[in-house]
């Protein structure tokens, strides 16, 4: 079956009104969440074998996060899918207005290599609570957990309600080609840049998240130790290949040369003796050869290791860095952590917004004044206060991006949201009907009129 036969079944599928029910979708939600931990070894071994993640890794930032967010659309689900009513406005009466959400229809799902896992099957839990059909098209980059995806939801669920694609360029081309009713993309800015361009073709409403160079802001007042223990699970997590990492350290040049010591005590506590092997490396030969060349671009002042062999590299801290490098232009997704010092914050605002509006902003600091300056004074897609990584986890915080980093977000509710299409409907079964709509209009309506929508009088 290719590509275009695909969407026509699910279309058609979906036109049954089999995939709108609320048994239905409770019913698929199930499915999904018994097949995830059924096939949980098979899944955390295909992590293993792309990226190296170890269990526990892969279970924490992956298995185990796509699992808590059925449990979380299945305890909801009821209440997100009940019609709304709202009050009527004085000319709808005697009617009543009700908001009704309704599944778009057929979606495109495209997710990305470096979380295979979790942001494929998050994507794909809103679209099935939403009450779609979904195309779902993994990464080729991560050969392994694309096959396990296949296979699991080939097992699990019919082609016509849920299918995958694999495959590189080609197909993904063909599938933006498909007119979807709405698509969710998860990689590039340059990517999302052609997946929007197609989408514009058919006016298909889309997400889009995307990424860029997240910075951490750390103060003088900031509690260094954390601050670099945080940064290096940071940079190790996934081998900073995520794309919500920090990007770039911008400090207070009072604490560098400190913070540059608690860097490197924080990298030899998470890792004892230098045993990396709990530590994921890099995709593949391309981005290794790509960091690699990175390295160059400062003066290393911790790690800097590299196995060319096992594509891995260590949690490494740069400094003497050109802004205007390779270094600081680009979306690092390593575990490279450039390093510039400041004197004043006035810097700070003014070198992140001549920047694209950044995915993810860390900042330290012991001062609310300057938590309030900065989230006052600079937009970015989410972030945190005195930690990193970690607003992405809870169901109930939606998470997405702004300008270049993307647009739309999800998890939890916001999920549901996304693949959801609310539908106002006006609903009158009397037969009385007000005359201020019709013509002649006269002076007595117009007045009637005017009270009811914010003038005292009528003026011509």
């Amino acid at each position: 079956m290719n590509i275009k036969e695909i969407v026509e079944r699910q279309r058609e599928y979906f036109n049954s009104g089999i995939t709108k029910s609320y048994a239905f979708r409770m019913q698929q939600l199930t499915k999904l969440e018994e097949a995830i931990k059924r096939n949980e070894k098979a899944l955390l071994k295909a992590l293993y074998d792309d990226l190296r993640k170890t269990p526990y890794e892969g279970y924490m930032t992956e298995v185990g996060i796509a699992l808590e967010e059925i449990r979380y659309h299945k305890k909801h689900l009821k209440k997100w899918m009940a019609r709304r009513m709202v009050s009527a406005n004085p000319t709808h009466l005697p009617g009543v207005g009700y908001i009704c959400p309704e599944p778009y229809g057929v979606a495109l799902i495209v997710s990305p290599w470096n979380y295979p896992i979790n942001l494929c099957f998050q994507a794909l839990i809103g679209a099935i609570s939403a009450g779609n059909c979904a195309v779902v098209k993994p990464s080729a980059y991560a050969t392994n957990t694309s096959h396990e995806i296949k296979r699991i939801l080939l097992e699990t669920f019919p082609p016509e309600y849920v299918a995958v694609v694999e495959g590189g360029r080609a197909e993904n081309q063909e599938l933006f080609n498909q007119r979807f009713d709405y698509i969710f993309f998860t990689g590039s800015v340059s990517v999302g840049k052609v997946v929007m361009e197609a989408a514009a073709k058919n006016l298909t409403p889309i997400t889009l998240e995307l990424g860029g160079k997240s910075p951490v802001i750390v103060d003088e007042t900031a509690n260094i130790r954390l601050a670099a223990k945080r940064l290096v699970f940071g940079k190790a997590l996934n081998a900073g290949q995520t794309c919500i990492a920090p990007d770039y350290l911008l400090i207070h040049e009072s604490r560098l040369e400190e913070f540059i010591i608690e860097f490197e005590k924080a990298v030899k506590k998470a890792f004892p003796n230098g045993d990396y092997s709990e530590m994921p490396v890099i995709i593949n030969e391309k981005h290794f050869r790509r960091l690699e060349n990175l390295l160059t671009q400062g003066t290393i002042r911790v790690g800097g290791t590299v196995s060319e062999s096992e594509r891995f590299i260590e949690p490494t801290l740069l400094t003497d860095v050109d802004p205007q490098s390779e270094l600081m232009q680009d979306e690092i997704f390593g575990p490279l952590l450039p390093v510039i010092t400041y004197s004043e914050l006035d810097e700070v605002i003014d070198f992140v917004r001549n920047r694209e509006k950044p995915l993810a902003l860390y900042l330290f600091t012991r001062r609310k004044s300057v938590v309030n300056r900065i989230l006052h004074s600079l937009s970015f897609g989410g972030g945190c206060v005195n930690d990193v990584i970690m607003h992405i986890v809870s169901p109930k915080m939606p998470f997405g991006g702004v300008g270049n980093s993307g647009m739309g977000n999800y998890h939890g509710k916001k999920s549901f949201e996304t693949f959801t299409h609310r539908r106002s409907v006006l609903m009158n079964f009397s037969d009385m009907d007000p005359a201020l709509r019709y013509h002649p209009y006269t002076k007595t309506k117009k007045e009637i009129i005017a009270r009811f929508m914010g003038r005292e009088k009528w003026q011509k």
